[in-house]
């Protein structure tokens, strides 16, 4: 990590392949470590995707308020226990990278893990992303809120745009941008 000197957050994503027929062990035991996990100071959220039908790596996507907060987390002998529980269904140790900023949102569940692509593609791709959806959902969500104070109104949009970019924009302009972003290899 470069430090700047600012505490931004950090996102582990982290890749295990689970062993076959242990899927189903392995979400019950993912939903009780994210309920442990949750509770933990910095600890802002937790996001597993599912493999493709034919595989069993699953990619999860965990993020803290900074550095400080995951050193905390993962030294803690209660997250060493979880790490044990969680290897006895998986196949090998899992792949872990930690990234800061917007790093995250560029990393292709169904891809190796790499280094991130440089500051300015992914201000690029992510401006690609965000602009968008900053003229779409004031202009959706307006018109259905009038009257609402605009801190209200204000957070409803924000929040549309941070999921939108999540779950189907960031992930779609990755892989279209992915030659750009990560060269050829």
């Amino acid at each position: 990590m470069h430090d700047t000197g600012i505490n931004q957050q950090i996102t582990a994503v982290v890749r295990r392949r689970i062993k076959a027929g242990a899927e189903t062990k392995f979400e019950v035991l993912m939903q009780e470590f994210m309920a442990f996990a949750l509770k933990q100071p910095g600890h802002l959220s937790i996001n597993v995707i599912r493999p493709s039908q034919r595989s069993r790596d699953y990619t999860v996507m965990d993020h803290f308020a900074g550095e400080e907060d995951r050193r905390r987390f993962t030294s803690s002998i209660e997250y060493h226990d979880w790490m044990r529980r969680l290897r006895d269904v998986s196949e090998t140790d899992p792949e872990i990278q930690e990234m800061g900023g917007l790093a995250f949102w560029f990393t292709p569940p169904d891809k190796p893990l790499r280094h991130p692509p440089s500051k300015i593609k992914m201000s690029a791709v992510t401006l690609l992303g965000v602009y968008p959806l900053s003229m779409l959902f004031p202009a959706l969500v307006n018109p259905l809120t009038p009257g609402w104070p605009l801190w209200l109104q204000g957070l409803i949009i924000a929040a549309l745009i941070v999921a939108s970019l999540t779950w189907a924009v960031m992930p779609a302009l990755t892989k279209l941008f992915e030659k750009w972003l990560f060269g050829s290899s």
